[in-house]
């Protein structure tokens, strides 16, 4: 689908729920940062964790989140739109940033679904971890809260004059000239990896 720089698309005809679509960016970071905090500042306070623990999980659980962000870009909200069920889907989930990149009210979770991924994610963590979720967790949701604001960025301010550059430029490849390739947001490490580097930056 070409992009359109201007306006927005309708998901739902429920204005409820098309409003609950929208969202400014600080309120989801927010969210997210501040679970990560109380995460790590609970763990090392009540000794589930140790500090080098914390540094160590933290960092892993970041990493984690790098790997699931390349996933669900490339398999979920890339999928194969082979059915009308699963183009709605597709679409809103996705493919209306793609229609309107410069949508920036639609470029996080609504604060609602934030809360409710975030304290679902905890109790899964909590069964497949144990006490090591307060790092692991802390990680991956500080590294969700980078995401997004490396993705607003990307789509609401011009390239930085310096390394950051490059974030700019790999997914504006994504958006506007190949959607099969540059999957990582936050960081182009996966699609290294995983052989999805836009053919000119190999």
């Amino acid at each position: 689908m070409r992009p359109n720089h201007k306006g927005r698309a309708q998901i739902f005809e429920n204005p409820l729920l098309e409003r609950l679509t929208r969202t400014h960016i600080a309120l989801p970071i927010s969210i997210f940062v501040i679970f990560a905090i109380g995460l790590i500042y609970y763990g090392i306070t009540y000794s589930f964790i140790g500090v080098v623990e914390a540094i160590s999980l933290f960092i892993a659980g970041w990493l984690l989140f790098s790997l699931l962000e390349y996933i669900a870009h490339r398999f979920l909200f890339h999928m194969e739109t082979d059915t009308p069920t699963k183009a709605r889907i597709q679409y809103t989930f996705h493919g209306n940033h793609h229609e309107y990149p410069k949508d920036k009210e639609r470029l996080a979770m609504p604060p609602i679904v934030s809360v409710f991924v975030s304290s679902l994610l905890f109790f899964v963590f909590k069964l497949i971890f144990g006490q090591f979720v307060f790092g692991i967790l802390a990680g991956l949701l500080f590294g969700y809260a980078m995401y997004l604001f490396v993705h607003y960025a990307v789509h609401a301010y011009a390239p930085p004059k310096n390394f950051l550059k490059t974030l700019w430029v790999h997914h504006s490849i994504h958006h506007y000239k190949d959607p099969s390739v540059a999957y990582g947001v936050s960081s182009p490490l996966w699609d290294y990896v995983l052989g999805t580097m836009p053919k000119r930056a190999k």
